[in-house]
């Protein structure tokens, strides 16, 4: 039977969480009934991420991951999304069974992912996976226009309630671009929602794989702001920053101009929740990015 990484049960979200805790516990039944199930062999050290369990399993001559959610997660939703891309830019889906929170996927590199790669090189990766993702949307999947409408309400009064973090003029550029997302004509192409350098990762059928995909309906470049902030650091000088901007833009093929409001609204966005969390380094960036694009 497996061994539940110390590592794994000592993440944040399982401090409150009594069945989640639980759910580690009974996960070494859990991983020996799926692999009964399936007809799958346990074949490497277990790894994890925040949330999931995976573990490296064959089936015949197949090399394979198996992965466990907690009680709780989505994994309908997700599945839903690996199904839809079909292994297009993203991991194989194998099998599912979303009772169990189980998945079984096509084994990558965990061990290599965009985030060990040159900033510049890696972002620019990114705006090219953005292109091969950005096929014809599922007609039920959430629209990036909404959230760009949602922003136009929830910005105001979460600044206000935080004191002001940013000049009034920073919060009014971040209001006048979600409007014009908004009021634009709505994108019929998928989008990964949550796509960031550590969730590429190599290995597989092709050179750069994407994982865990959320799949929105909008505006293919809804996550740059996320891909700059994530690596700001490395970004040192202003110069840095814009061309690693172009590199994302030329790469996905999208407008600059669209490009750079939704840096705008994803930067305050995520500004907003830091803060409200008591977050210290990601506002940081995320004021940083406001100042040269807002």
């Amino acid at each position: 039977m497996i061994v539940v990484p110390p590592s794994f049960r000592d993440m944040p979200r399982w401090r409150y969480d009594g069945e989640g805790r639980e759910w580690l516990d009974r996960l070494p039944d859990l991983v020996d009934r799926q692999c009964h199930r399936w007809g799958l062999v346990v074949d490497g050290a277990t790894l994890h991420g925040s949330n999931a369990l995976v573990v490296p399993v064959r089936r015949g001559d197949e090399r394979a991951v198996l992965r466990l959610a907690p009680p709780g997660d989505d994994v309908a939703t997700e599945t839903a999304a690996l199904a839809h891309w079909n292994g297009r830019g993203v991991v194989l889906l194998w099998d599912a069974d979303t009772d169990a929170g189980a998945t079984l996927l096509e084994r990558l590199d965990h061990d290599r992912t965009l985030q060990g790669e040159p900033v510049q090189e890696a972002i620019v990766m990114l705006g090219a996976l953005t292109r091969v993702l950005a096929i014809p949307a599922a007609a039920d999947a959430r629209s990036t226009r909404d959230i760009a409408a949602e922003a136009i309400v929830a910005f105001p009064a979460e600044w206000e309630a935080l004191a002001g973090p940013t000049t009034p003029e920073v919060l009014d550029a971040a209001v006048a671009a979600a409007s014009a997302i908004a009021s634009a004509p709505d994108e019929p192409l998928s989008v990964d929602g949550d796509l960031h350098f550590e969730q590429v990762l190599a290995g597989g059928r092709l050179p750069w794989t994407v994982v865990d995909p959320v799949l929105l309906r909008g505006d293919p470049e809804y996550d740059i702001g996320r891909a700059l902030w994530s690596r700001l650091d490395e970004l040192e000088v202003d110069d840095d920053v814009f061309a690693a901007f172009d590199g994302f833009v030329d790469a996905a093929g999208v407008p600059s101009e669209r490009a750079r409001r939704w840096v705008i609204v994803r930067s305050m966005s995520y500004l907003l929740w830091g803060l409200q969390r008591g977050l210290t380094h990601d506002p940081r960036t995320c004021v940083r990015l406001l100042g040269l694009f807002a």
